[in-house]
């Protein structure tokens, strides 16, 4: 059989002929397998024969491909592109909160820089999962962690906690599916956010936030059918699967021919692959689920809120009306006192 391009390039990935004579050889495989939609046996099949290229968000990929624990230089090199300073990976912090456990901030990648500042990197394949509130959580979980670590040390040095001695604290959000409010910016796939006054005076308010649509960024090389410098391509390492884009990166950049390298390694592990596919297709239906609910309740929430709201009018047209009735009351009482006195000056009159 004719090796496609990716093949070529790649020489350790297989066929997908191969691929389903170890699927069908394996009953456990199998099974797994044949438990897939039909479409997700292709997108299955596809990325592993190099047919299409294998998604780097996928948790398993990128955490293997970028962990700074085996390679602390791959992602300080994307930091320092993206913070525009040259910055060391010094520390792998747990990804799990220190500060307030049995909460739902578990990070995907937390490290702490040579300079003592420490980031983030989250990587979300769907926006609504990722709000800016959730933003603000992690990076107030990461100032806190960096306050009780100074808080100690000084304690045991008998000293006070200087509050200066603080660093910066970078939380950084990969879109693959970014929120409605970022495409009114199709021309931008870098959002930096950091607090200032109204006045113009700065302070160093430590928490800064980067987040990075990475649809937007395909569009943006697609149309211009190129990568425009190092950080684009970066971006689209993370994010873009058609071979021609994995071949232009592999022949421009060495770094990302060998992370391909090692992910189609990966990729002979059936089983391994299979379980983690398994598992990001469970936890996106389990996104969606959870997606589908909070619309439903944004949906009941505003229709209560407007229930609410027409309840209010109706109790103040019911004022209205009890206020109206009340003055036509009045009114009859008036009418019939000087109906009465009419009545008193006629007879008068007439007497």
């Amino acid at each position: 059989m004719k090796k496609n391009n990716l093949q070529q390039y790649f020489p350790m990935i297989r066929t997908r002929g191969e691929i389903l004579q170890e699927v069908s050889a394996s009953p456990t495989l199998k099974s797994q397998f044949d438990a897939l939609k039909p479409e997700r046996q292709q997108e299955f099949l596809d990325f592993c024969s190099g047919v299409k290229g294998v998604r780097i968000l996928y948790d398993a990929f990128f955490k293997a491909i970028m962990d700074p624990d085996r390679d602390p230089s791959r992602l300080s090199k994307f930091l320092s592109l993206l913070l525009k300073r040259e910055v060391t990976v010094v520390s792998v912090l747990s990804n799990e909160s220190q500060i307030m456990p049995d909460t739902l901030i578990v990070m995907d990648i937390i490290v702490r820089l040579e300079d003592g500042s420490i980031t983030t990197v989250e990587v979300q394949r769907y926006g609504y999962a990722f709000p800016g509130q959730r933003a603000a959580c992690y990076s107030a979980d990461m100032l806190l962690r960096q306050y009780k670590q100074k808080h100690d040390q000084a304690a045991v040095g008998g000293q006070r906690m200087n509050y200066r001695s603080l660093r910066p604290v970078y939380t950084i959000v990969l879109y693959e599916s970014s929120p409605s409010e970022f495409h009114a910016f199709p021309k931008d796939y870098v959002h930096r956010f950091h607090q200032t006054s109204n006045t113009g005076l700065e302070m160093d308010l430590l928490e800064e936030y980067i987040f990075i649509p990475l649809d937007i960024l395909k569009k943006i090389v697609h149309n211009n059918k190129e990568i425009g410098n190092p950080l684009e391509a970066w971006l689209a390492f993370f994010c873009m699967d058609e071979p021609g884009w994995i071949l232009k990166l592999s022949e421009n950049y060495p770094l990302f021919r060998e992370m391909y390298g090692e992910i189609y390694e990966m990729c002979r592990n059936l089983e391994g692959v299979m379980q983690m596919y398994s598992k990001e297709l469970q936890e996106l239906d389990s996104n969606t689920v959870q997606y589908m609910i909070d619309e439903m309740q944004e949906t009941i929430n505003q229709k209560d809120a407007q229930l609410a709201e027409q309840a209010a009018l109706l109790g103040k047209n019911a004022e209205t009306i009890e206020e109206q009735a009340t003055q036509l009351s009045q009114k009859d009482s008036l009418i019939a006192e000087l109906q009465s006195q009419i009545l008193e000056m006629k007879k008068h009159l007439s007497n």
